[in-house]
């Protein structure tokens, strides 16, 4: 690489590298000690198709999709060339000053024709947390524009997850983010989440999904719907650990929120851009969202940005009243990146990705994951098109865990999955999936087949 003096300079060696990074870097969600314990980061070098390489050069099966977000897959060389292109002409510009992009208002009115129906007004950021920030924000001044200023509360679920910045960490239901800065804000509620392997064993797909979207109904009530501006929901909760509700549960909940007039904000940052066999999950459930927040598959993760889509009710009100909505980002509708997205979007349209999801790879992968329900350990096996959850259990047939708390046995076969040639996440002790949209047969075959040696080796660790 070259230095600003002009010289050049060779790339550090992996461990110097990871030296470095125990010195400088801060990894995202990591605890510090751990990482010194270990010396340090495992370094990604590059990355093609659904596989990722580390400085050794040991190929890892992508089996996250990076973070939820790697739709399109890994080396797609015109996402890289068109970005090149925007940055030779315009690498930036500002959305505060009346001003806009030729690639941010085509990828606006691209979200918009994909989202449909009142859905046509897009507002970017950086993240999904941002997006996310945006809608908590516009939702509460939509409702004081409405005349309605005691509409400040939202609801969400426990073990969501809606970012990471103070609002993101308070929408989510996570309690041990909760417990670092002092957590949730006031005007946050939240209510049981639709997970009935864990909440809810034993009982009727029915009994449960009514039980789960009657919490919802319940709380407004006991709140007064006078005082409750919107409920906020991903269609399968991700990084929950791939809940996935069960038939009826998103229909209830759908109708709650008309009828007691609570906005209904859908997170379809995991969700979007085809992981469930649609261009978005809430299309998937039939749901007619007030507010959708996006990001991740929005550019395949190849760029950071994310986007916030508002209904036109919403967004009429805020031109009837004169009124100015006092948020942005320096980065809000950036340029390059919107020129990444709207390539990502055209290379899912072409390659049909989202209809590959739906009728082939989605139902193969499925089948393929339902091969492990024969292990001892494994206490259920849920998926919905290319994005899964294995379940660990001590004793099969039921939902108990080993150890005396939740998370002992995830870490473990996470590791061996890592160790074997497998990057998936353990989320406590389900083990969550969610590949490139790319992914082959042969590359799901070899998914499972690590996941099935790594649960043998686990359970011969745990034992």
């Amino acid at each position: 690489m070259q230095s600003r003096n002009g010289r050049v300079e060779t790339e550090p060696g992996t461990a110097r590298l990871r030296e470095l990074d125990l010195a400088h870097h801060l990894p995202a969600q990591q605890n510090y000690r751990l990482m010194q314990a270990l010396g340090g980061s495992r370094i990604i070098t590059r990355a093609e198709g659904c596989y990722i390489y580390d400085a050794d050069g040991v190929a890892i099966l992508d089996g996250m999709a990076g973070l939820w977000c790697v739709n399109v897959g890994y080396g797609r060389a015109e996402l890289a060339e068109v970005a090149r292109a925007q940055l030779l002409q315009l690498p930036f510009y500002n959305t505060f000053f009346r001003t806009a992009t030729a690639p941010t208002v085509m990828l606006a009115a691209r979200i918009a024709a994909l989202t449909g129906g009142e859905l046509q007004h897009v507002f970017f950021s950086n993240s999904g947390s941002e997006a996310n920030d945006t809608a908590f924000r516009l939702a509460r001044h939509y409702w004081d524009l409405r005349g309605q200023r005691q509409r400040k509360i939202f609801i969400s679920r426990w073990n969501a997850y809606h970012g990471s910045t103070v609002a993101g960490v308070s929408l989510g239901g996570m309690k041990l983010m909760h417990a670092q800065g002092d957590l949730p804000i006031p005007g946050v509620e939240h209510v049981m989440q639709p997970y009935q392997f864990g909440d809810g064993f034993g009982e009727s797909e029915a009994a449960f999904a009514a039980r789960a979207a009657d919490a919802l109904e319940q709380r407004i009530l006991k709140l007064g719907p006078e005082r409750v501006a919107a409920f906020i929901g991903e269609p399968v909760q991700g990084a929950g650990g791939v809940i996935i509700p069960p038939a009826g549960y998103w229909e209830r909940v759908g109708a709650i929120c008309s009828k007691y007039g609570v906005l209904l904000i859908c997170d379809e940052v995991i969700c979007g851009f085809g992981r469930l066999g649609r261009w978005f999950g809430y299309q998937h459930y039939g749901l007619r969202p007030d507010i959708v927040t996006m990001a991740k598959g929005l550019s395949s993760g190849y760029l950071p940005i994310s986007a916030t889509v508002v209904s036109h009710p919403i967004v009429e009100l805020l031109r009837e009243k004169d009124s100015e909505f006092f948020h942005g980002f320096t980065y809000s509708g950036h340029p390059t990146c919107a020129a990444v997205a709207l390539r990502n979007i055209e290379i899912i349209e072409r390659e049909g990705l989202v209809a590959r999801v739906a009728n082939e790879i989605g139902p193969y992968f499925t089948r393929a994951l339902q091969r492990l329900r024969s292990h001892a350990m494994v206490g259920e096996v849920r998926s919905l098109g290319l994005i899964g959850a294995v379940e660990i259990v001590r004793q099969a047939g039921t939902n108990l865990r080993f150890g005396d708390k939740e998370g002992t046995a995830g870490p473990v076969l996470r590791d061996r999955c890592i160790a074997n040639g497998l990057m998936v996440r353990a989320v406590r002790d389900t083990i969550v999936i969610c590949p490139p949209l790319i992914i082959t047969p042969a590359e799901v075959d070899r998914l499972v087949a690590i996941l099935d040696q790594s649960l043998t080796e686990a359970a011969a660790l745990l034992a």
